[in-house]
C-alpha cells in the first residue's frame, strides 16, 4: 500500500509548480520548474486514476455487504466487483511504476558512438549496419539524427561514427544499448562460406546541456589543425579541424567534419560535455551501489550484451535471455522496440522487487 501522505505531497507540489510558472519566473527557473512539472505529470495522472479505481471498488464492495440490498442490485454488484478489482490492481501497478525513481536523463537526446571492435574490415561493416539500424529506428520514432564525426572502414562501414540523436525520451529508450554487440555471419569477402564472428562497441551518452555541465575555459586545451582525409581541394587549406582536451580528465575530442572552425569547436564541446556528464553519472551510480550488476544496461562497454546471428536470422539479448527470430526487422529498426520494451520492463520489475524487499 502507498503512503497516502506522500501522494498528497506530490499533488500539492504539482499545484505549487503550476502557480510558480503562472508567476512568470526567470528563464532558468522556468526551465527547471517546467522539467519538474513534466516529470510529475505522469505520476499525478496515475495517482488520480488509482484513487478513482480505489473509490469505485470500495463503492461496489460496500454494496455487497449491505444486507438491505435487493437481489437485482446485488447481482449487478457481484458482476461489477471482479472488473473493479482488476481495474484497481492495474491502477496500483501503474502507480507503483510511476513512483519508481526516475533517471533525470531519460527525456534527453543522446550522443551515439559506434566503434568497430574485433574482426577487422567485417567489424567496420557491421558497425555501419548497426548504426544504420539505429538511424532507421530513430526515423520511425520521429527523432532527428545528425552525424557528428565518422571514420570509414577500408571496405565500407565505419571504424568509428558519432552522431547526435535528438528527440523526446531518446536516452530512456536507447540507454540499454551500451555494450558489445557481436555478429556472426559470412562476410562478403569470404570465398569459402565460413561464418566469422566480429563485434562493434556501442556507447549511448545522454546529451548534456550547459545547465547540466559547466566547463571552465581554463580547463581546456584547444588546438587547431588542417583537416585530413577525403575532401577535395578544401582539405589542408584551412585550419578548421579542432582538438579539445579536457585537462582535469584527459578526455580528448577531435572534430573535423565541418569547414567552419567555429562549428567544429561547438560540436567538440557538445560531445565533451556529454562525456563529462556521463562520467559523473557513472561515478554517482557507483557510489550509490557497489553492486551494479543488478542493473540491466549498466553501461559497461566491455559487456557483451547482444548477438546477431545472420545465418539463423536470430537476435539474442544475453542480459534478459530474449531471442527473436526476426533479425531482418531488427536491422530495419522495425522490431527494435520489442527488445527495448523487454529491457525496460525487466529493469522496472527489478526496481519494483527491490522496493518491496
Amino acid at each position: 500500500m502507498f503512503a497516502l501522505d506522500r501522494l498528497d505531497q506530490i499533488l500539492r507540489r504539482h499545484d505549487e509548480i503550476g502557480e510558480k510558472l503562472a508567476g512568470n519566473p526567470d528563464s532558468r527557473a522556468f526551465v527547471q520548474l517546467s522539467r519538474e512539472r513534466a516529470a510529475l505529470d505522469e505520476v499525478v495522472e496515475k495517482i488520480r486514476a488509482w484513487r478513482a479505481a480505489r473509490d469505485d471498488l470500495a463503492g461496489v464492495e460496500e454494496m455487497l455487504v449491505d444486507s438491505g440490498l435487493d437481489a437485482e442490485m446485488r447481482a449487478l454488484a457481484e458482476a461489477e466487483v471482479g472488473e473493479a478489482r482488476e481495474k484497481f490492481a492495474k491502477a496500483e501497478t501503474a502507480l507503483k511504476l510511476a513512483l519508481l525513481p526516475k533517471d533525470e536523463a531519460d527525456e534527453k537526446g543522446v550522443i551515439l558512438e559506434v566503434r568497430a571492435g574485433t574482426g577487422g574490415d567485417e567489424a567496420a561493416l557491421f558497425a555501419g549496419d548497426l548504426f544504420r539500424a539505429y538511424q532507421k529506428y530513430a526515423a520511425l520514432k520521429g527523432w532527428s539524427v545528425e552525424i557528428v564525426s565518422a571514420s570509414e572502414g577500408a571496405l565500407g562501414g565505419y571504424k568509428e561514427i558519432v552522431a547526435e540523436i535528438a528527440g523526446r525520451g531518446v536516452y530512456g529508450r536507447l540507454k540499454f544499448e551500451s555494450g558489445v554487440h557481436r555478429v556472426q555471419r559470412v562476410p562478403a569477402t569470404e570465398t569459402q562460406g565460413r561464418i566469422h564472428t566480429s563485434a562493434a562497441t556501442v556507447a549511448v551518452l545522454p546529451q548534456a546541456e550547459e545547465v547540466d555541465v559547466a566547463i571552465d575555459d581554463k580547463d581546456l586545451q584547444i588546438e587547431t589543425m588542417r583537416s585530413g582525409g577525403a575532401g577535395g581541394q578544401h582539405v589542408n587549406k584551412t585550419e578548421s579541424a579542432i582538438r579539445v582536451t579536457h585537462i582535469p580528465t584527459g578526455i580528448v575530442v577531435m572534430m573535423q567534419e565541418e569547414r567552419s572552425q567555429h562549428r567544429n569547436k561547438a560540436k567538440a564541446l557538445a560531445v565533451l560535455r556529454s562525456r563529462l556528464y556521463d562520467a559523473e553519472r557513472r561515478r554517482l551510480a557507483s557510489e550509490r551501489s557497489a553492486d551494479r550488476s543488478r542493473q540491466v544496461g549498466s553501461g559497461d562497454r566491455s559487456e557483451r550484451i547482444r548477438t546477431y546471428n545472420f545465418p539463423q536470422g536470430r537476435v539474442t539479448d544475453h542480459r534478459i535471455n530474449l531471442t527473436l527470430y526476426k533479425l531482418d526487422k531488427v536491422m530495419e529498426g522495425e522490431a527494435m522496440d520489442e527488445i527495448v520494451e523487454a529491457l525496460i520492463t525487466d529493469h522496472q520489475q527489478k526496481l519494483l522487487a527491490e522496493g518491496e524487499a
